[in-house]
């Protein structure tokens, strides 16, 4: 028989896995290409064929998603898999009509087929959506771990956008290390808070490759999810963390619903921020999908370097790309923080915008009034720091995870914004991981 022709619609991570544990060496079918979205300018490169293994000498190619329906046609695809997360049911669904108007089987693939078993005991951190607190919660779990003698390894989920055989395994042990791996800012994002923390974090393309390095030099393995996405690795213990500022995208986001029926146990993050009937409601749709989890109560108080800066400023609130892209937050620790310590007025910076963040709030009009730092490579960075420069405001809120102000030059009075997990109540963290350890 004839291999099956199979297509990965993908945004350069969940994609790249469920090649290498599905479809790498499986010689009954053949994997014609990837597509890519949610992330801007990763298409047109190629999975290379270091990666990609035999049967495919010249790698194979990554197109747009927009020329998946062209593509289906072209080369008579049997299927189609979806590999990315974060993404309401009806628009996955969406998509899947697409596929099949177009002939193909549409396929979303499970934790069975595409989890890899670790030899350490592993805890799996994930969330319903982007921008729950999944970091603070993986910091939170590690400086737990770490407390009780425990050596933690730290795996991130993938965000592998520059050269991805030099990328197939990462260790980052100190911060010279981000820039050795030539890191965006998403990437730093996630992997600088870890790293001043004393926490190992591991990252890169080929999982299981990289969960055997972690093992090498952890006594426990921590995966810190993205986005919404299931993990990598079979957990012996899952925490997922919901957003009642969300309420009902629990049980309407794929594969966050996916998590939360997953749960051992689940963290309600911004309970002081939310409004009493979204919490009720966030509660209620636990209840009914995993009555048996562990619901823990938390918040994520904000503090700031230097309050006395904002009292009655003018500012530029800069948050966490992702959180307000695809994750449709309309806000973020920024504007937290600027209308609890003084802030005179938010500056929109949509009249300043330069180069590549025109573009993006083309396609994300919601984002309103608040600067996402996008950062997926040095074009995209040298256009957040010229629109900064531009803004006319009189101080920059940094409510990204990393402090922005070692990555670009930012001319203006700053002030930097800083957040970690707090339990409220019981039970709390350690009341859960009790049994695990």
């Amino acid at each position: 028989m004839e291999p099956r022709k199979v297509i990965i619609m993908g945004a350069a991570g969940r994609d790249f896995h469920n090649f290498n544990t599905v479809f790498r060496g499986n010689t009954t079918v053949k994997v014609i290409a990837f597509t890519a979205a949610q992330i801007p300018d990763i298409d047109g490169r190629r999975y290379p064929a270091e990666l990609a293994g035999e049967g495919y000498p010249e790698g194979i190619p990554i197109y747009a998603e927009a020329d998946l329906t062209d593509l289906i046609k072209e080369h008579n695809i049997d299927e189609v898999v979806f590999s990315y997360s974060d993404i309401l049911y009806s628009d996955l669904m969406s998509k899947s009509a697409i596929v099949n108007a177009a002939g193909a089987d549409f396929r979303l693939i499970g934790p069975n087929a595409s989890m890899v078993k670790s030899t350490k005991p592993l805890i799996a951190i994930t969330a319903i959506r982007t921008g729950c607190g999944k970091s603070q919660t993986t910091r939170r779990v590690a400086e737990l771990l770490t407390e009780a003698g425990k050596k933690v390894a730290v795996i991130r989920h993938p965000m592998p956008y520059g050269d991805l055989v030099k990328q197939r395994v990462q260790r980052f042990g100190s911060l010279d290390d981000l820039k050795k791996h030539d890191c965006t800012i998403e990437e730093m994002e996630e992997y600088e808070p870890h790293i001043v923390r004393g926490n190992l974090v591991f990252a890169g393309v080929d999982y299981e490759a990289i969960v055997r390095a972690a093992e090498q030099e952890a006594d426990v393995v921590l995966w810190d999810g993205g986005n919404n996405d299931f993990s990598f690795y079979k957990p012996d213990y899952t925490i997922v963390v919901v957003d009642p500022l969300r309420p009902g995208h629990e049980l309407n986001y794929y594969p966050g619903e996916v998590n939360l029926r997953m749960a051992d146990c689940v963290v309600i993050n911004k309970i002081d921020s939310a409004d009493p009937d979204d919490l009720d409601e966030v509660r209620h749709n636990i209840r009914e999908v995993n009555p048996n989890a562990t619901v823990i109560d938390a918040a994520s108080p904000v503090a700031v370097d230097n309050a006395d800066l904002l009292r009655g400023k003018t500012a530029l609130i800069v948050e966490d790309g992702p959180t307000l892209t695809h994750g449709e937050m309309e806000f973020g620790a920024g504007v937290v923080a600027a209308n609890k310590f003084g802030v005179k007025d938010i500056v929109d910076p949509r009249p300043w915008l330069r180069g590549k963040l025109l573009d993006t709030f083309e396609t994300y009009p919601y984002i309103g009034s608040i600067l996402p730092a996008m950062g997926y490579g040095a074009e995209q960075m040298a256009d957040l720091e010229r629109t900064i420069d531009a803004v006319d405001a009189e101080v920059v809120v940094i409510g990204t995870p990393i402090d922005l102000r070692r990555v670009i030059n930012i001319k203006k009075d700053t002030v930097r914004v800083s957040y970690d997990l707090q339990e409220i109540g019981k039970p709390d963290m350690k009341d859960a991981l009790a049994k695990f350890l």
